[in-house]
């Protein structure tokens, strides 16, 4: 189809596409001056058709990091996935601090690479690029502060003062230095290495004290009273961590829902 047929069909083809569809065009230099001026050619509105195919899907041609010209509405399900994935990458995290205690910051790295690949995945908003990135930068904060205190906070809200009996020590050898490992013997007559505290025992062998023991048995006992347990600033990270984590996703639906200011 060609004359002035040819170019009724082809603006609207245009106008048929997304605002932001058509604004990409225009910014890239494919308005519909230029595409006026390929459909003239020989075979040119199958040229046109091609790209413009390009741009009439509901904006799912836009590709992750191409944050210009906005869509006027964000899809909520993307951000909720990301939210979903990363909160799920949280939680392993916690529960695999029963087995392996700090080392469970690793299950957190490692499904930080699904939280990674969802975020690169999400369709873009008004600033997604930023709170993408925001988002992942508070779940590598969660996880590392999640790996380091799940056990002082149990402890610190579940854990039982018990009258203990200092054991002999754990020695071990790390990166050439010989490091000294509390143990304790427990009422049970367990003997268990205790959490957060090295030294300060190889002289009170035989000798009690108190101890923070888990009743379940998953966590090493805290050697000290509860008021002893830290991690009040590990907690106050943590809050801080959660709140970026869920406020990012939500922000990102909330601005890619506004309509851009014209004019």
């Amino acid at each position: 189809m060609t004359g002035t047929d040819g170019e009724e069909s082809l603006d609207a083809l245009f106008a048929s596409l997304p605002e932001d569809g058509r604004r990409t065009l225009d910014e890239i230099g494919m308005g519909l001056p230029e595409l006026r001026r390929m459909a003239a050619q020989d075979g040119g509105m199958t040229r046109v058709r091609r790209v413009l195919s390009e741009f009439t899907a509901q904006q799912e041609s836009r590709r992750p990091g191409d944050d210009e010209g906005p869509p006027v509405r964000a899809a909520v399900r993307p951000w909720a996935l990301l939210l979903a994935v990363a909160v799920a990458g949280v939680v392993l995290t916690a529960l695999f601090t029963l087995v392996i205690h700090e080392t469970a910051v690793l299950v957190g790295v490692v499904f930080g690479l699904a939280v990674l690949f969802t975020a690169w995945r999400t369709r873009e908003s008004r600033g997604g690029l930023a709170l993408r990135s925001i988002t992942v930068a508070a779940y590598a904060a969660l996880v590392v502060t999640v790996s380091f205190n799940t056990q002082q906070w149990y402890l610190k809200f579940r854990g039982v003062e018990q009258t203990v009996t200092i054991a002999a020590p754990l020695h071990q050898w790390t990166h050439g230095t010989r490091e000294t490992y509390c143990r304790i013997r427990l009422s049970d007559g367990s003997v268990h290495q205790v959490l957060d505290n090295r030294e300060n025992c190889a002289d009170r062998i035989g000798l009690h004290d108190t101890a923070v023991v888990d009743p379940a048995g998953h966590y090493r006992p805290f050697l000290g009273t509860r008021s002893d347990i830290g991690g009040t600033a590990g907690a106050i990270a943590a809050l801080g961590a959660a709140a970026v984590l869920s406020l990012a996703p939500l922000s990102a639906v909330v601005l890619g829902r506004r309509e851009p200011r014209t004019g």
